[in-house]
């Protein structure tokens, strides 16, 4: 093989990579470099310039010990995460609803957990919900007679989350029995983990007003990342998932008096 034909080669390698490098931050919302590294076969420092290099086209951004999306998700991947462990969100959804007592007052977060979290509740009776998701809001509306309220402003067109700056202040106007969220990873130190910062504020002031807060997320989210770091789980009175977390992750929650229920089983 030639010089010229070594460095094609070469070049269509780390095309292919870093094409499937990204695939897998959409899908996982952050990756560290030991798991790039281990996923791909190469270095740690081949996989710090293959997140340079996607950082200076704009794909991504460089976080401390991997890399994250540099956007929000686009459309097609949130509707592949619609149809990716749908039966695990469905058993999990099941799960937030058991807990629910009829006449409940809730928050409830954005996100296709959420969305899947929305369909259960349909069975139950005389729920009071607050949401800023468009979507949510949306089943609740249409095969219910529920009290449902929801902010003004904008519509995020990717996952029909609605924002706008009092966003917040609309939240403090209730009090929740519950406040249901999801996020998109609980990392190894415990914190609870987002892609997007819009979110923050507006979950944290409605875990700050719930009597019980409920973290509601399948179990390929532990251990993972993300950009924006919503809080941790020393915030959250139960988790619901479809397997407990790893025994170190698990010792975090048990120190922190977190009550775990798995999909399907009891407490």
């Amino acid at each position: 093989m030639t010089l010229i034909e070594t460095d094609s080669f070469s070049s269509n390698k780390k095309v292919i990579r870093q094409s499937e490098l990204m695939r897998l931050i959409e899908i996982n919302h952050f990756l560290s470099l030991e798991e790039i590294a281990e996923r791909f076969s190469v270095t740690t420092q081949t996989a710090r310039r293959d997140i340079a290099e996607l950082e200076q086209r704009g794909k991504v951004r460089k976080l401390h010990g991997g890399a994250a999306l540099a956007t929000p998700l686009d459309p097609g991947t949130y509707k592949q995460r619609r149809t990716d462990r749908a039966d695990e969100k469905a058993r999990i959804a099941n799960r937030v609803a058991e807990l629910v007592p009829d006449g409940a007052t809730i928050f409830l977060d954005t996100g296709t957990t959420c969305e899947a979290i929305a369909h259960a509740l349909i069975a139950k009776a005389r729920l009071h919900i607050v949401t800023y998701s468009l979507r949510s809001a949306a089943i609740i509306n249409e095969n219910t007679d529920f009290t449902l309220a929801v902010p003004g402003g904008f519509v995020r067109a990717v996952d029909g989350g609605m924002f706008q700056e009092g966003t917040p202040d609309f939240i403090r106007r209730f009090k929740f029995d519950y406040a249901i969220i999801s996020v998109s990873g609980v990392d190894h130190d415990g914190d609870l983990c987002d892609d997007d910062h819009t979110e923050v504020a507006v979950v944290s002031c409605a875990l700050r007003q719930s009597a019980c807060k409920v973290l509601a997320v399948d179990s390929t989210k532990f251990g993972k990342g993300a950009m924006v770091r919503l809080g941790s789980v020393a915030d959250v009175d139960v988790l619901i998932s479809d397997r407990p977390p790893p025994p170190a992750l698990n010792e975090k929650f048990e120190d922190h008096g977190v009550q775990v229920m798995l999909a399907g089983s009891g407490p």
